[in-house]
């Protein structure tokens, strides 16, 4: 308890409250810093806390648990209280409660739905965690240097507290729920609060499946495995092979890197593809711009919305399917979601299988010569280095991208 105690609160358009609430955290804990993520809001929320004062960072709009890693990374060392913009009450019994994840219940409950994202919630803590939980989506949360270690950053959206009560429990770390008379703006049987529900309950889920960190340190959803659900049976494989790669790759980056790494997920992904290639079209030159096609946009996905804009571009000429590239690239340029390995390689196939249905013979091997060659480049340099300083391809790389 002698660690330095930072409050971080995420908050969208809360200008009407903002102050309130960091007024009394404030004179509730006189020590703390308090940081106040603005999610994109349209009022002047940053504005109001900073009076207040807080510190205020003005983010784009992300989600939930995207501001609050923001906010983590902006915050010094030591223990953490993670507080909802509208609350009214004392949190210092949850400060004082022991544990290293100590997560504040609500004494009385005031609005609400049906307890459907609740029980949903606390079925995915017992089941992946091993704890049972009062209150798995309460936002009031105290946590130890351990236990901030062991979960930022955080899941994406509205996720975020229900998969960090399961990564500290797979840590093996303390945790508690502590009764607090607290109160807060409650969601009604209306259809913004079943919405806002709804919301909960996806980004729940999602935070309980594949996850990745971005270039920006922020933990999202892997969404690209959707690329192989519609698109038949050889680009499903060839996402299931992206997957494992996600879910259990090293550090190894490369051909090279991984060749000497020897059985690691990437060399599993160098001969599989191209396997998956093969035994699709039942030609050499199809399993090699299977393969090379897979890399390229493997390649390229070091950025949001970089390897699904190249797709559509290949897609347009090669008459590919967009519909899922064009339903998930909102997502990925506002750094909601990720497609990862699973994504990226699934559609680098899907434009190698379509490149063998439309090239001649020949066609194929100046495409596969070109992929080659950007494969090899990719091996020597960074190609997204390129894209960045290149007038024109820089500006369409960086179009929508918040």
């Amino acid at each position: 308890m002698d660690e330095p105690l930072t409050i971080l609160v995420a908050a969208r358009d809360e200008e009407a409250v903002i102050g309130r609430t960091v007024a009394t955290l404030r004179k509730a804990f006189p020590e703390a810093e308090v940081i106040v993520a603005d999610d994109g809001s349209r009022d002047h929320t940053a504005d109001a806390a900073e009076r207040a004062g807080a510190i205020a960072l003005r983010l784009p709009r992300r989600g939930k648990g995207q501001a609050l890693s923001a906010a983590e990374r902006a915050a010094p060392p030591g223990r953490l209280l993670l507080c909802d913009a509208d609350l009214d009450g004392d949190l210092a019994g949850l400060v004082n409660g022991g544990g290293d994840l100590t997560v504040a219940a609500f004494a009385e409950r005031v609005g609400g739905g049906f307890g459907i994202t609740k029980r949903v919630a606390r079925d995915l803590i017992e089941v992946l965690g091993g704890v049972p939980t009062r209150e798995p989506l309460s936002g009031q949360r105290s946590l130890s240097s351990a236990a901030r270690a062991a979960c930022f950053p955080v899941a994406a959206g509205f996720g975020c507290e229900v998969r960090m009560t399961i990564d500290a429990a797979r840590a093996r770390l303390e945790l508690r729920e502590v009764e607090l008379p607290l109160r807060h703006r409650p969601t009604g049987r209306d259809a913004r609060g079943f919405l806002h529900r709804a919301r909960q309950l996806r980004d729940a889920v999602y935070a309980c499946g594949p996850l990745g960190v971005n270039f920006r340190g922020l933990r999202l959803p892997l969404v690209g495995w959707k690329v192989g659900v519609t698109n038949g049976p050889a680009v499903a494989a060839i996402a299931a092979l992206g997957l494992a790669d996600d879910l259990w790759s090293g550090q190894e980056r490369g051909f090279r890197a991984h060749l000497r790494g020897g059985r690691t997920t990437g060399v599993l992904k160098l001969l599989g593809i191209p396997a998956v290639g093969l035994f699709a079209t039942r030609r050499l030159s199809g399993a090699l711009l299977v393969g090379l096609a897979a890399n390229a946009l493997n390649q390229l996905d070091t950025r949001p919305g970089r390897a699904l804009k190249a797709y559509l571009v290949a897609a347009l000429a090669l008459d590919a399917p967009v519909g899922i590239a064009v339903l998930l690239l909102p997502y990925d340029l506002r750094e909601m979601a990720m497609l990862g390995d699973a994504g990226s390689n699934a559609l680098g196939g899907l434009v190698g299988l379509k490149s063998v249905e439309r090239f001649t013979g020949r066609g194929r091997w100046v495409a596969i010569g070109a992929l080659a060659g950007l494969t090899f480049l990719g091996e020597r340099t960074s190609i997204g280095a390129w894209i960045e300083r290149t007038p024109g391809v820089s500006w369409f790389d960086r179009l929508g991208r918040t």
